[in-house]
């Protein structure tokens, strides 16, 4: 079988990678764990001295990457740069904190000496999307290496290059040279990944879909998950909010990625009082964002990633003006080649919607409409998802009180769009998945979190 990768911009095919083979992916599953004996063991001055070179090669190379970035999934240059910056920032942090997160924690019991210990688990499974092909490797990567795991990655077909590319950072970083491997595969051969007995944990990016059926494998074998999923994250904007920064605001996560972020903002739910205005202001500066080329300065939204994509968002914007959805800015397939949606606004999104009830993943934003405070939440609350959450409000301790008691998500922010950030923990919860990578938190899910009895 021959892997192609497409560049979403002009359709045109950009390489052509042969699958691996059963017998190639065992023997480089193999080779991984054989690395990881002796990484295991190995000084934290070495793990550091390798990540924080992981960090240089990353940004000596940072034009390189975010071309092949903009390239193989159209990610606009600008935005690609900063990922890559953020893949450095992660190795850093986790370089200088991994053996504080890690270190042994001393236990009170009737024993001379009794302590917990954080021990590698072996080869970790990452199973990655294309949407920030290096960000949601790197983020899962750094902590794994630096806890002294070893890494097999199966990243999506559509980003083979980058997948590759990450393979090579390591390896010019100075990590031990079978450590961190791609796999060149399709999905039919996760499950075979998944049960090879040198795999002991699987950690995933991706649709609910894809989080199912790697969980199922996963724990048919008896192997630990972490997975991120989907989300429809709420942004709610209240009557007291500055509706000048909150715009700008709600706008730019719309738009993050040219709207393929799972921790984007997807629904605006806007108390009545301000809704007019909200929807004046926000519909001029979606408007005003361009749609384009991503090798070219001052893009801000690029293609989507994949034609089948950007005709799957499509469908559920027609599907949703169909059941009453009234479209203010945008909602038509353009004429031209590639992959491209423009920034599109739906107003009068309801229950029983595409726009209301999935995660539309492309620069699409829903409004609905919310008559208060507590119909806001409700109506936040009201889905299978809970990745991210925000809210916007003058009043400050009513903004924390609501997203720290009131909002169900993973990551709940007050007057800001919602990020991952190494210093916090990241993931969902309901359909959104469960685990959480990043901080000290993301480093102790691949972990034997060993007891240890001294008599």
């Amino acid at each position: 079988m021959i892997i192609e990768t497409i560049n979403p911009a002009t359709g045109e095919r950009i390489e052509r990678y042969p699958e691996m083979s059963r017998d190639d992916v065992q023997r480089t599953i193999r080779h991984a764990h054989a690395a990881w004996k002796g990484w295991r063991s190995s000084a934290w001055s070495e793990r550091t001295g390798a990540m924080r070179a992981a960090a240089s090669v990353l940004r000596r190379r940072q034009d390189h990457l975010a071309e092949l970035m903009a390239l193989e999934m159209g990610k606009p240059l600008v935005q690609g740069k900063a990922e890559v910056e953020k893949c450095a920032w992660v190795c850093d942090y986790y370089a200088e904190h991994a053996a504080a997160f890690l270190a042994d924690e001393a236990a009170e019991t009737d024993a001379s000496r009794s302590y917990v210990s954080f021990r590698p688990l072996g080869v970790v499974l990452a199973v990655m999307p294309w949407n920030f092909p290096l960000w949601q490797v790197f983020r899962f990567a750094a902590p794994a290496l630096m806890a002294g795991n070893a890494g097999v990655l199966k990243h999506a077909s559509n980003v083979v290059g980058c997948a590759l590319a990450i393979e090579a950072v390591f390896r010019e970083a100075g990590f031990p040279a079978d450590l961190f491997r791609t796999l060149v595969i399709g999905s039919k051969l996760v499950r075979d990944v998944i049960e090879a007995p040198e795999i002991r944990a699987v950690t995933l990016t991706g649709s609910g879909p894809a989080g199912r059926a790697v969980a199922a494998a996963a724990g048919g074998a008896l192997k630990k998950t972490v997975l991120e999923l989907g989300g429809s994250d709420p942004y709610v904007v209240l009557e007291d909010a500055d509706l000048g920064e909150t715009v700008a605001t709600c706008v730019n996560s719309r738009l993050i990625n040219s709207g393929q972020s799972c921790i984007a903002a997807k629904r605006f739910i806007v108390v009545e009082a301000v809704l007019p205005e909200f929807l004046r202001r926000y519909v001029d500066l979606m408007a005003a964002k361009r749609t384009g080329d991503p090798f070219e300065d001052g893009v801000d939204v690029g293609p989507q990633a994949r034609r089948d994509l950007r005709d799957d968002l499509h469908a559920q914007v027609t599907k949703s003006v169909s059941q009453g959805a009234e479209v203010l800015l945008g909602g038509e397939v353009p004429a031209e080649p590639g992959a491209f949606y423009p920034p599109t606004v739906l107003a009068g999104v309801a229950p029983g919607m595409p726009a209301y009830d999935e995660e539309l993943f492309g620069p699409v934003a829903a409004v609905i409409r919310a008559r208060d405070e507590a119909d806001a939440v409700r109506i936040a609350n009201d889905s299978s998802f809970g990745l991210g959450a925000a809210v916007f409000t003058r009043d400050v301790e009513r903004g924390e009180r609501i997203a720290r008691d009131a909002l169900e998500a993973g990551a709940c922010f007050v007057n800001a769009f919602v990020k991952s950030d190494p210093r916090l923990p990241f993931g969902g919860i309901k359909e959104s998945g469960y685990g959480r990578e990043l901080s000290s938190f993301g480093i102790r899910e691949f972990v034997n979190i060993k007891a240890v009895y001294v008599r």
